[in-house]
């Protein structure tokens, strides 16, 4: 059996080709799913995806399954053990955004039915299938991602800039980045 081509950055860990190979650019509409990314993502910001994806199992315990009801409920007290958690990144600002964003996310999900039918709009429901050929013609923020930013800004959630958005959109699906001669740009595609 052949060597699957894959894009460049997805062969720097294990732990980054299994991320690429399972998860990242699958459109995803689980309500969950969706605010866990969003956790990790505000969390990655100034750091290595890579440091993200080796703590996400310990994130995954801290914040109760990325249960937005449960995380929306922290108080002082959580905050504190988050912390003091040696397992994820003990970034206060970071820690106090997401159980900030969990309480905006809620209110998103009231307003809209669901957080998936609110961030898919701005797709118009359907994932943007870019078709590029080298890392460097990926973009780090788009206007949908301004848009995407600007609004859920508005709706009081923080550490979510463009670039950060843009990353989020990537993660979940809403743009397939994968390169065109990676094995996953054309099942992608082909959704």
């Amino acid at each position: 059996m052949g060597m699957m081509t894959r894009c460049p950055w997805a062969e720097r860990s294990p732990e980054e080709t299994s991320y690429h190979d399972e998860e990242w650019g699958t459109p995803v509409h689980d309500d969950r799913l969706l605010f866990e990314f969003l956790v990790l993502e505000g969390a990655q910001a100034g750091l290595a995806w890579v440091t993200i994806l080796r703590k996400r199992e310990a994130y995954r315990v801290a914040f109760d399954g990325f249960y937005p009801e449960k995380v929306a409920c922290f108080d002082e007290h959580r905050l504190a053990s988050l912390l003091g958690n040696p397992g994820i990144v003990r970034n206060r600002l970071k820690l106090q955004s997401a159980i900030h964003n969990a309480r905006a996310y809620l209110a998103v999900q009231q307003a809209f039915g669901s957080f998936d039918a609110y961030l898919w709009q701005f797709v118009e429901g359907i994932a943007i299938q870019n078709h590029w050929t080298t890392a460097a013609e990926c973009p780090v923020s788009t206007p949908v991602s301004d848009r995407l930013s600007k609004d859920l800004r508005q709706r009081g959630f923080s550490f979510v800039g463009s670039v950060i958005c843009y990353s989020y959109m990537q993660a979940v699906g809403l743009v397939n980045d994968h390169l065109q001669g990676c094995f996953r740009h054309a099942a992608l595609t082909a959704r």
